[in-house]
């Protein structure tokens, strides 16, 4: 059953807004995305009104919800301070003891290792995953350094040291996950109307690469991705896992702040290739997590050298060991050298990663050891969960 535009504003003019008019003859929402039973739309207000519009962003998300041919929903409150105008009051103090709140999407940035005078820190939303022991980010300071081939052949090399995985793509703006995986179904929801994520490899996966075309352009504002990513996190039934790992964006932006503000992670692989221009920018994403108190559980130069897969001779067209050199100079681990070879390239097109698909060869062997090593730093962790 196609769901229409039409059908979108006539449930939520049934929906009053603070302001005491109907809510899609406000004047706040976004371009309405109907497609295939899947809904995204924003309700934008000022910074100042936000708390007062959340039940309004949950009523409206409930009332699309209900109709007939909608499998997924996802509303954004994305809330701007206007120019000049004050910042909103703080938020009051949780009761005792406290209970950790999933927080609401659209919150201003904060340094979360300065709290703003007066207020909480960000870090007080954090609360963790039920059923996941740990969750990991693997990142990167800028694209093109193959940080989602690494965060997959990752999640696999946990996978065959015994562990159960899942894999979340958070990358909102360029979802790789789909096409590394070979998977282009969408996701069910259960009774309780959470996502299921889909599972192949032995991984519990999730992208919103399964919601939306593969050439649909995500032209979304930073609140909105904040809540795209906090729901990926919330609203999917993962199960029981000892490790999920969470494939990044580049950069250090609004997808890296939600991550580290809604749960507390337990540590974060920097991907880089050895070229100064790429260290450069993995220094600034590793100063991030440190800045958020999120451990580094070391740095992979990936595309480390290539090797020639007729003679075997190794070259280093980006050169070679700069990523180790950062490693020791900022006292974090290294986690190893990753080739530029052509058959984790193919693989990788394929949706049949390495690991998986030439789990004897010698590239699954390099990402095994990776794993081992992050498997090494979160065994207590995992022991206790």
């Amino acid at each position: 059953m196609t769901v229409t535009q039409q059908q979108v504003l006539d449930s939520l003019a049934k929906i009053k807004s603070p302001r005491g008019v109907a809510l899609a003859n406000a004047n706040v929402l976004s371009a309405i995305n109907a497609t295939d039973g899947k809904v995204f739309f924003s309700i934008n207000v000022d910074a100042a009104e936000a708390r007062a519009w959340e039940s309004v962003r949950a009523e409206a998300e409930a009332a699309v919800r209900a109709i007939p041919g909608v499998t997924t929903v996802m509303v954004a409150l994305t809330a701007e301070r206007k120019a000049g105008a004050a910042p909103p009051p703080p938020p009051p103090p949780p009761p005792s003891p406290p209970t950790p709140s999933r927080g609401a999407p659209g919150v201003q940035p904060v340094h979360a290792h300065k709290p703003p005078q007066g207020g909480q820190s960000p870090m007080a939303r954090q609360s963790e995953i039920p059923g996941v022991a740990a969750v990991i980010a693997v990142a990167s300071g800028k694209g093109g350094v193959g940080k989602s081939t690494t965060a997959l052949n990752l999640a696999l090399g946990l996978r065959d040291l015994g562990l159960k995985v899942g894999l979340l793509d958070a990358d909102i703006y360029g979802p790789s996950v789909p096409r590394l995986t070979g998977l282009h179904d969408k996701p069910a929801l259960n009774d309780e109307r959470k996502m299921i994520p889909l599972r192949r490899f032995g991984l519990a996966i999730m992208s919103i690469g399964f919601l939306v075309e593969e050439e649909t352009a995500m032209i979304w504002r930073g609140p909105m991705v904040m809540s795209a990513v906090t729901q990926m996190l919330r609203d999917v039934a993962w199960g029981t896992l000892d490790v999920l790992v969470v494939d990044m964006p580049p950069g250090t932006g609004d997808a890296q702040l939600t991550l580290a503000q809604n749960v507390p992670l337990k540590g974060a692989v920097i991907v880089s290739t050895p070229q100064d221009l790429s260290l450069i920018d993995a220094r600034r994403g590793l100063a991030m997590f440190k800045k958020v108190n999120v451990p580094v559980l070391g740095i992979v130069e990936n595309m480390s050298y290539f090797q020639c897969p007729h003679c075997g001779t190794k070259s280093d067209i980006f050169g070679h060991g700069g990523a180790r050199h950062e490693a020791e100079k900022l006292g974090v681990p290294f986690l190893g050298e990753i080739p530029l070879h052509m058959a984790i390239r193919a693989t990788s097109d394929a949706g049949t990663p390495v690991v998986d698909s030439e789990p004897d060869g010698p590239h699954a062997a390099i990402y095994r050891a990776v794993a081992g090593q992050v498997r090494d730093q979160l065994k207590g962790v995992i022991a206790a969960a």
